[in-house]
């Protein structure tokens, strides 16, 4: 566990974590970790940012169905290790599953794009071309 200080060595004990604000912390109200996601819009397209280092292109599924992007990841893994006098066996399984809204009548669902780079899963989403901003038109006068 890390302890945040002020430069003082600090021994953690059982009460930090009875009287830790688990509001501002990145866990879900089923005490599983989520990832952090950036979502940035410009004239032409969605950027979705998802931080998920350890993973897999595989291990993600992503939707989108009725204007409501899905991004879901399940990942396992086991380890066997059999030496003279132990076993040793770990496993650990990991999963998240976020949904988001986007506009209606915004996004062009067959140009979507994701590509998972050192850690980091980038879905692009384009706009469609009626719903981009158009440039300002001067109208004449006759």
């Amino acid at each position: 566990m890390l302890v945040k200080t002020s430069g003082i060595p600090v021994i953690p004990t059982i009460f930090d974590d009875f009287f830790r604000d688990w509001s501002s912390s990145n866990f879900s109200r089923t005490n599983t970790t989520l990832p952090a996601v950036n979502i940035k819009e410009d004239d032409e397209q969605f950027l979705v940012k998802v931080a998920a280092p350890g993973m897999d292109k595989k291990d993600f599924k992503i939707n989108l169905d009725n204007n409501i992007l899905t991004i879901q990841s399940e990942k396992e893994f086991e380890q066997n290790e059999d030496l003279e006098n132990y076993t040793r066996k770990e496993y650990s399984y990991q999963s998240f599953k976020r949904s988001f809204n986007l506009p209606k009548h915004v996004v062009d669902s067959d140009k979507i794009e994701a590509n998972y780079i050192n850690g980091e899963l980038q879905i692009t989403i384009p706009k469609l071309e009626i719903a981009k901003p158009k440039p300002a038109k001067l109208i004449e006068v006759h």
